[in-house]
């Protein structure tokens, strides 16, 4: 079986070094959303149909094989908690691995929007993350989703039960993935290095 955690927020919020740090310490898997957009940005150009197309069928094959060859997996993710179809394909993630004996586990990262503003523009954020290079368009895009989404969930609102919500502000990527494991439970999986990490 494999389990998955999806680490999801508004851009800039910190997902990716979060997830980071929890594939360092549980050695899961991790697919990043960006994995699949800068893949598929390369190779057909920026948000043009077959560059979409590419982008769903990548992360579709990902999950699929993570489930067929039970590798624990995590995935970072931006939600629209108030568009329906964002939350019917992250439940038909949830049943994919739940159907086949695993776990899914939903981290969800705020932060104000000064503080995701100033992450925007960070190196490693930079280094990582082609799209995001042209600083002002980035910027720009988080100012519109801020208003046009609402990017973190309602008091209450809860996506399943295995849902965590950390105001990460003012704490660092291992506070919060500590947090995370030890409010699951979660334990190492028995792994080497190169399984989970390797070309990182």
């Amino acid at each position: 079986m494999a389990n998955l955690i999806i680490v999801c927020g508004p851009q800039a919020v910190g997902k990716m070094t979060v997830a980071e740090s929890l594939r360092d310490k549980l050695h899961y898997n991790m697919m990043m959303n960006h994995d699949s957009i800068e893949t598929s940005d390369r190779i057909f150009g920026f948000n043009t149909p077959a560059q979409r197309e590419f982008n769903a069928i990548f992360r579709k094959t990902a999950f699929d094989l993570a489930v067929k060859h039970n590798v624990d997996l995590i995935f970072t993710y931006v939600c629209a908690f108030d568009i329906k179809g964002e939350w019917d394909y992250l439940l038909g993630l949830k049943d994919q691995f739940e159907k086949n004996g695993g776990h899914v586990y939903f981290v969800e990262l705020y932060a104000d929007l000064e503080t995701r503003l100033k992450r925007n523009e960070t190196p490693y954020r930079l280094a990582r993350k082609a799209s995001k290079r042209d600083i002002e368009w980035s910027r720009k895009n988080i100012l519109a989703d801020a208003e046009k989404y609402r990017l973190n969930s309602l008091e209450g609102e809860q996506f399943c039960e295995n849902h965590i919500k950390i105001d990460n502000t003012n704490l660092e990527p291992d506070e919060v993935a500590d947090q995370v494991i030890a409010k699951f439970g979660l334990t190492p999986v028995e792994k080497d290095e190169k399984e989970y990490r390797f070309g990182v």
